[in-house]
């Protein structure tokens, strides 16, 4: 893992250039840095134990309308997208070490006798219920009902906004929806996202409709600022968010 350890080295030297830049850049290129370095160690393959698909497993979009990029420079970033439209990153990271401690496996000896609190996620109100790890996990993997939990396949966030962040899929596949501020989707906040993608979108005309993509193990992405998102899972996933203040 030499190599990659090089190659994140040079990806973050290049994009420390333009630390002058306002506050709020600056914020980004911090957390931008630290997306930049390389995590040596062994990965394990395949699906973690997560088994893609599943009873709620839904199709990815038929054409990806959110732009890829690898080897993206600091200034590209700041001038095209950080505070402009979304972007997928690609190679920005060896997430092996932390994709092999998320396996099923790794995380049931982890924490399976630990207590997890799950919530409803939309606009109005949550709904709070406290679940053992290890019976949590079973019913992601064997749900009666798959949009009824967090990360199980079919399940989701239905739109919403606040500030920019990140997203990594660490297992599985990630559908997300995205509109600009100024645009405001057509939804309901107490209906599924699922819901919203069977019953909605089909009535848009191309032009309403959102930017989408499926996020795939290892891609990032990213959004700016008070741009709508919602999201759907199309595997049981894992994955990680971080949000900028």
């Amino acid at each position: 893992m030499a190599g990659g350890r090089a190659r994140g080295s040079r990806r973050a030297t290049r994009l420390s250039e333009g630390a002058g830049l306002m506050a709020p850049a600056s914020r980004l290129l911090a957390l931008w840095a630290l997306a930049a370095v390389a995590l040596p160690g062994s990965g394990e393959e395949g699906d973690g134990g997560w088994r893609p698909g599943g009873p709620g497993a839904v199709a990815e979009e038929e054409r990806c309308t959110v732009e890829r990029r690898a080897d993206l420079t600091y200034a590209e970033f700041v001038q095209q997208y950080a505070f402009v439209r979304p972007v997928i990153l690609q190679g920005l990271t060896d997430n092996s070490r932390f994709r092999a401690l998320c396996s099923r496996e790794r995380l049931l000896a982890s924490f399976g006798d630990r207590v997890v609190r799950l919530s409803t996620a939309n606009t109005y109100s949550y709904q709070k219920v406290d679940l053992p790890f290890q019976e949590y996990v079973e019913q992601l993997l064997h749900p009666q009902d798959p949009t009824s939990l967090g990360n199980g396949a079919g399940s989701g966030v239905p739109f919403h906004w606040h500030g920019p962040g990140y997203s990594e899929v660490i297992y599985g596949r990630k559908r997300w929806f995205l509109y600009p501020p100024e645009k405001t989707p057509e939804f309901h906040p107490n209906k599924t996202t699922l819901a919203w993608l069977r019953d909605t979108y089909p009535t848009l005309p191309p032009t309403a409709r959102p930017l989408e993509c499926t996020i795939r193990a290892g891609e990032v992405l990213y959004f700016p600022d008070r741009w709508w998102h919602a999201t759907l899972n199309l595997d049981t996933s894992v994955f990680i968010s971080t949000f900028l203040g």
